[in-house]
Formats: C-alpha cells, structure tokens, sequence
C-alpha cells in the first residue's frame, strides 16, 4: 500500500485522516507542522500528500509549491472547509490531483485516494 502523509494544523483531523487511511492498509505519517512535513518529505518517500489549505505558518497551497519542488512525483490531494474558486484552481495549477471539503467524508476520502493513487502518470 502507499506512504501517505497527512498535514492539518489541527491534530484530531490528523487522526482522523489517519486512522481512516490506515483502514486501508497505507502507511500514514501524520503532521500538524509544515516544516516538519517538508523535510520528512526530504528524507522519505511518499506517494501522496494530503495537506489542509489553512495551517498554522504557510498556507497549503504554499507547502504545495514546495512540495513539489522537493518530490515531484508526490502526488497531492488538498483538504480545505473553506473552498474557492480561486483555491481550487492554484491547487490543481501546481499539480494537486483533487480537492476534498471538510468536515472529511470518509467514504470521498477513501475514493478520491484511491482514484489519486490508481492513476496513471
């Protein structure tokens, strides 16, 4: 199964997400900080990145852009309860596979990463 990590600055949606993926069977390493986030991703690999737009320091879609700089063949879907137009559409430009709206839907979580990782390319 995947290495995924979960980045939320709140950490009971980090369990949350958490525990829903490792239902699955993926290997999830949880984060509530960005800088954290990034040099795990520095030093491990990880297939897909599930970050929330609203954190404590950066916002999402900046973690993103950094995301990708450091492991570009990390995919991402994005979490957000506040979505936009505007956030969608930078999410998907820098390379986020789908957008997912909070609270967490668990049967849309597990769809949409199932669908992010079974894609080709």
């Amino acid at each position: 199964m995947a290495q995924i990590l979960v980045l939320d600055d709140l950490p009971e949606a980090v369990l949350l997400t958490k525990r829903i993926l490792e239902q699955n069977g993926h290997t999830v390493h949880p984060f509530t900080e960005e800088e954290k986030a990034l040099l795990f991703v520095r030093h491990h690999r990880v297939d897909l990145a599930i970050l929330d737009v609203r954190l404590k320091k950066m916002n999402g879609v900046d973690v993103l852009a950094q995301l990708r700089r450091i492991s570009p063949a990390t995919r991402a879907i994005m979490l957000t309860a506040y979505p936009t137009i505007e956030t969608t559409r930078e999410s998907l430009r820098l390379g986020a596979w789908e957008v997912c709206t909070k609270p967490i839907d668990t049967q849309e979580l597990e769809e949409k990463v199932a669908a992010v990782l079974g894609a080709s390319g």
